[in-house]
């Protein structure tokens, strides 16, 4: 029957051998399994019965050596405290009473010794007699302090022979707790057999059984080993267990087992490793290990896991766990963990590339926002704080800040121009100041080489140390310890250095921080050459604007003016004013702001009041003068057209360029003015009353075709007319109307200002600090001719009556003491009446202005203009305006509605005639024909 349900089995099993049935068949067989357990429990039974047998001795020697403790202390403290001890030690001779009395104590108390010691230890009593008088051998410090001393020590021989001395030492203290002498007794333990011998028939009877037992158990087990072994031999279960320990402790994921009541059945290597497992972690109990909550909750709880990833300490784990038994069983679980740290430090390193990446691509955006250079160089150092750095300078050459061409030559002085980071705590050179770096510094090597310099601890930085010694150790002290500094080139020309220092919050700096700062300084470099260059045309603009406008106040009385000028802060557009003296008392006052920015706008500037200058010479009126101005910038526009469509590219065209011209007559507060697209003036009376004068609004210059309408007003002394550009009142972020009621608010504030102070007033209230657009400011105080000093009359259109002007002539200027230039005066007038008597057309008069020169006016009825020629020696006329010419410094005409005006100016210095050359009588005789006269 086995033999034929045998074969069924042997499909899940093999059969055992017939080596394993006879080893199954023999417990004593020592070459078998069965019989070497049999004799290691036969092993274990012998040590364990001698164990027992040792363990009852030794208690019974540790109970006889505490017995004798007991008895020691009690004999020694009963003797010290007897009476009559103290007189003893007192005595002659204390050994004679104390000798029989220590004996007695001893052979009744049932110790082997009582000793009674002075102070320093000699005996006074002792079982030999002969060892009276020698020191005491033991500790007696303690005893002298008042303690009471128990311990085990060797000394002379004793009655009851050798063994271990067990001894103790009381004080002996008078009436007053003075230790006076110490009293020793103790024992000797020798033979404690007597209490062990009874027990050793239990103990080996009970051996034997445990024997007989252990035979019974091996031979059950080894059966049922074989059973469960399907019959394998140990030799083969050694190598199963081999394997299954070299791939247990051999693979790179950490294998725990544990119980269903979370006890932690087996654990390899790498598992110790990961959760740092102390050694003696196998068989304890999950939550007692010292793990990480999430951990031990994940191993105590039985739910299933799949590639969960848990932080322990500074590893990265996917943890994986499943069901010992996954089809029922007794439970329990097996969880597998990956160390999946260096995936996750290159997922970090491919982090913190995303995050440089975003860094660089932040620094596109914030660097270079403006054309300024300290602007640029102080957002580099912003956009790098604290994502990269925690300090960051920038030091530029003083020629990039100037917007010059850097040199090699300029490399040692560079100046401080941007920080950003804890400036306060960190002693680091201030903004603005020059600094002249050694050659040994990293920031000389970096412009002398052309690349960054890594200094990782700037401790071991000798040259940046010697730079300057005391900054530099007060910088360690504070936690500086990191430096990149890397050299801002454009075109492969140095501006400066970037310095990019870490405190000790940070991790040093490493080769790879080199790659990332070349790049970001490798842009922000780029952006601080273009705002070198247009630094550089800025002030070449800016240059170029100043020089085009008024470089000083113009001679003349009718008029107290101030002005100001600001330039664009982001480049220089195309406005201008200008004050021309005109002839009769007369100031003309222009301004004008012409579309664009740069070279170009101030060149355009320039052209256009060189234009304005020209047509007030020829005292045109005023829309008459933006009408020449008004072809004058078409005619531009057309000329760049065709110049640039020649060239194969687009021009910049001019068209929008605005204008205000206005004639003031001080003679007879008069002011004409006009504007074509220009911001409307502001008047401002002399009671302080702020207005505008109304002036109609035309089209702006370089349109064509459209007429400039005219306003005149008339101001009284003390007026202020305040012309402006747009820069001035408008902005971006503010309407234009809100502009200029601040601009009234400001000018009626000013009140009786100077115009100096009132210009002031105006920038400081109005103005922005970083103007968009250029501003040109100008405020004009209006003065009244004298009275007194005009003198004019009307002439008969006769020739007879030419005689009486030059009478009235002379006496009018003896009233004003300009009797030295009479003569000349009176030729002028003569000279100048009779030509409107003869060429031109009535009424005709004559007016004297006496100010900072001489002025002489004729108006005649006429539109013909006279000229100026030489006259032939045949010819009887044509010398009048050459006379004129010679004795006075300008004449002219000028256009009125009812005619026309001929002047002449004669210079007076300091209210008196100036000296003239007189002129060569040979030439007016040869303008006569007579050489005799």
């Amino acid at each position: 029957m086995r033999v034929r349900f045998g074969r069924d089995r042997t499909q899940a099993r093999p059969p055992p051998t017939g080596r394993a049935r006879e080893r199954r068949g023999s417990v004593l067989n020592p070459h078998s399994a069965a019989g070497q357990v049999f004799l290691l429990q036969i092993v274990i039974v012998v040590l364990l019965v001698l164990a027992a047998v040792a363990s009852v001795m030794l208690q019974a020697a540790r109970d006889a050596l505490q017995q004798g403790r007991r008895v020691s202390v009690v004999t020694a403290q009963s003797f010290a405290n007897a009476p009559g001890v103290v007189e003893a030690l007192h005595s002659r001779d204390p050994s004679a009473v104390l000798q029989p009395r220590a004996e007695a104590a001893r052979k009744k108390a049932g110790v082997d010794f009582v000793v009674v010691t002075d102070t320093k230890g000699i005996r006074y009593t002792y079982p030999y007699p002969k060892e009276i008088g020698k020191k005491f051998v033991g500790d007696i410090k303690p005893a002298l302090a008042g303690r009471t001393v128990i311990e085990q020590a060797g000394g002379p021989p004793l009655p009851a022979g050798k063994g271990t001395a067990v001894q103790a030492v009381v004080p002996v203290n008078d009436s007053h707790g003075k230790v006076v002498g110490l009293v020793s007794a103790g024992i000797t333990v020798k033979n404690v057999s007597r209490l062990w011998m009874p027990q050793l028939p239990i103990i080996v009877g009970s051996g034997a059984v445990a024997l007989a037992l252990a035979a019974t158990g091996t031979t059950l087990a080894s059966r049922r080993l074989l059973r469960q072994t399907h019959g394998l031999a140990p030799v083969e279960l050694a190598r199963l267990y081999e394997h299954h320990e070299a791939v247990l402790h051999a693979v790179r994921e950490g294998v725990l087992i544990t119980t269903p009541e979370g006890r932690l059945l087996l654990v390899n290597d790498e598992a110790r490793r990961l959760l740092g497992l102390p050694a003696d972690a196998q068989g304890r109990p999950v939550g007692e290990l010292g793990l990480p909550e999430q951990i031990t909750r994940l191993l105590i709880s039985p739910d299933v896991v799949t590639d969960e990833v848990h932080l322990t300490e500074d590893r990265l784990l996917a943890v994986n766990k499943r069901p010992t038994f996954p089809h029922g069983g007794p439970g329990g679980s097996v969880v597998t963990l990956r160390d999946t740290t260096e995936l996750a430090a290159v997922s970090g390193r491919a982090e913190v590339a995303r995050e440089r990446l975003k860094l660089l691509y932040e620094a596109g955006l914030r660097i270079g926002t403006t054309l300024d250079v300290g602007r640029t160089a102080q957002e580099l150092a912003d956009v790098t704080v604290p994502q990269f750095a925690d300090l960051v300078t920038v030091d530029l050459l003083d020629a990039v800040l100037r917007g010059w061409e850097p040199t090699a030559e300029g490399w040692r002085h560079l100046r401080r121009t941007a920080i950003s980071g804890d400036r306060q705590v960190m002693p680091v050179y201030p903004m603005g100041e020059m600094i002249t770096f050694s050659p040994g510094t990293p920031q000389m090597h970096a412009l002398q080489e052309g690349r960054g310099m890594l200094e990782p601890d700037l401790r071991q930085a000798h040259g940046w140390r010697e730079q300057d010694p005391e900054r530099a150790r007060k910088a360690l002290e504070l936690g500086l310890h990191s430096l990149v500094t890397m050299p801002l080139q454009a075109r492969n020309v140095p501006l400066g250095v970037v310095n990019f220092y870490r405190t000790t919050d940070s991790p040093a700096f490493e080769p790879d921080d080199l790659y990332f700062a070349e790049e970001l300084a490798a842009r922000a470099a780029v952006a601080i050459d273009n705002a070198r260059r247009f630094t550089r045309e800025h002030e070449m603009a800016v240059t170029l604007q100043r020089s085009l406008l008024p470089r000083g106040q113009p001679e003349q009385d009718a008029l107290e003016v101030a002005w100001r000028y600001l330039p664009a802060a982001t480049g220089v557009g195309g406005d201008w004013f200008d004050v021309i003296p005109l002839p009769g008392a007369r100031v003309a006052l222009a301004m004008g702001d012409v579309v664009g920015h740069g070279l170009h706008a101030a060149a355009t500037m320039g052209r256009l009041r060189t234009a304005v200058r020209n047509f007030s010479t020829l005292d045109l009126p005023v829309d008459e003068v933006l009408g020449n101005l008004d072809d004058l910038v078409a005619r531009m526009d057309n000329e760049e057209d065709a110049a640039e469509t020649a060239d194969g590219h687009e021009g910049e065209a001019v068209t929008g360029a605005s204008c205000l011209y206005a004639i003031y007559d001080s003679v007879t507060g008069a002011c004409t003015m006009a504007r074509a697209g220009h911001p409307e003036p502001v008047v401002v009376r002399p009671d302080g009353t702020v207005t505008c004068p109304g002036v109609p609004a035309s089209a702006p210059l370089g349109l064509g075709g459209y007429p400039f309408e005219t306003a005149e007003l008339r101001l009284s002394e003390g007026s202020q007319l305040v012309l402006y550009t747009d820069g001035l009142v408008e902005e971006r972020a503010r309407d234009i109307d809100v502009g200029l009621d601040r601009l009234r608010r400001a000018l009626g504030a000013a009140g009786r200002r100077s115009p100096e102070e009132a210009c002031q007033a105006v920038i400081e209230a109005v103005g922005p600090s970083r103007p968009a657009d250029d501003i040109a400011l100008l405020v004009a105080r209006t003065r009244l001719f004298p009275r007194s000093c005009v003198a004019g009359w009307d002439v008969p259109p006769d020739p007879a009556v030419v005689p009486s002007v030059r009478t009235r002539c002379r006496d009018t200027l003896l009233e004003w003491g300009l009797e030295e230039i009479g003569f000349t005066t009176e030729l002028i007038i003569s000279e100048l009446v009779t030509n409107a008597i003869r060429h031109g057309a009535p009424p005709v008069s004559v007016r004297l202005l006496y100010g900072r020169c001489l002025i002489c006016e004729v108006t005649d009825g006429s539109s013909t203009s006279p000229r100026l020629r030489r006259a032939a020696t045949t010819d009887e006329g044509g010398r009048g305006l050459f006379l004129v010419a010679q004795f006075a410094q300008r004449w002219g005409t000028r256009y009125t509605a009812e005619g026309k005006v001929i002047w002449a100016e004669q210079t007076l210095h300091d209210g008196t005639p100036a000296a003239t050359d007189p002129t060569p009588v040979d030439v007016l005789l040869e303008q006569f024909g007579d050489p005799a006269m």
